[in-house]
């Protein structure tokens, strides 16, 4: 068999011995395509106001009804699932690049790095971190780039701690020796040995981290720090809608929130499947 039929084996073999990560990698697998091409599906321009349609109810003709400028909203949670999970995706992305090396790097090491890299994710640590978030938001202008590296940063620590903790722990193992004695440079044993080891927590993370950042990102729109309208994004959807739930109104916010909501869970069920299918041992 070859080496990509055996990493296929594999993922099914993870996905179908358990019903709950099965379900969680069809709503990931949903949410995915809903990123990729649920703008090109939906049937209204989810920027087009009709005031004669404002504040409509759920009907055949508007699934998720209407806002208050008469926008379908259930064009616009399906076009803001796009931009919710390009954030979420990229923001964790630069924390796992930067992240995991800093930590393997300082656990394996010691000495002045690693107490250089330990300083620094304590006083990122040492902030709230949806305030720090906050705080480099409101500084550098609420641009999608300027979220994507505030929620970055403040999930940077995370990676750090996990890469570390992996790597001060196996640093003194046989197989590490080994690898010494037969050669290997520093550097090799980072990238080669320890990496892949330390794969499978650091992806339990990465799945957490997903739910995180798309709660932050989502959190900044609320209060008027994230994503500018009129471009949909769950946050400002929920923001948009919460005044209106008193009269009546309920369907502008709750759709966007169960989209959110939807979001986090599949990303919170989905750190065992990624921590089974990365883990070394389990394709044995």
């Amino acid at each position: 068999m070859s080496a990509a039929n055996s990493q296929w084996a594999h993922i099914r073999h993870v996905l179908s011995e358990n019903p709950v990560t099965l379900l969680a990698a069809a709503l990931f697998v949903l949410l995915t395509e809903l990123a990729l091409i649920g703008p090109a599906l939906v049937p209204y321009d989810p920027l087009a106001s009709n005031a004669s349609a404002a504040l409509q109810p759920p009907s055949a003709a508007h699934w998720f009804g209407t806002d208050s400028l008469g926008r379908d909203m259930f064009s616009r949670v399906i076009v803001a699932t796009r931009l919710d999970m390009g954030i979420a995706v990229s923001a964790v992305l630069v924390s796992f690049l930067l992240g995991v090396p800093l930590g393997l790097a300082a656990g394996f090491l010691g000495g002045w790095w690693d107490r250089a890299v330990t300083r620094l994710s304590d006083t990122i640590m040492a902030f709230p971190l949806f305030v720090l978030a906050m705080g480099i938001v409101a500084a550098l202008g609420n641009t999608v780039g300027n979220i994507v590296l505030a929620t970055a940063i403040i999930n940077l620590p995370f990676y750090v701690r996990v890469a570390r903790a992996e790597a001060n722990v196996r640093r003194s193992a046989g197989w590490i020796e080994a690898a010494r004695l037969s050669g290997n440079t520093d550097l090799r044993i980072l990238a080669v040995h320890l990496f892949p080891n330390a794969l499978p927590a650091a992806m339990v993370q990465v799945s957490l981290n997903m739910g995180w950042a798309i709660l932050n990102a989502a959190g900044l729109s609320f209060i008027g720090l994230g994503v500018r309208p009129p471009d949909p994004e769950w946050g400002i959807l929920v923001a948009e809608g919460a005044q209106y739930i008193v009269s009546g109104e309920w369907w502008v916010s709750l759709f966007p929130g169960a989209a959110l909501m939807l979001a986090v869970f599949t990303f919170n069920l989905l750190g065992d499947a990624l921590r089974d299918i990365f883990d070394p041992r389990r394709r044995t």
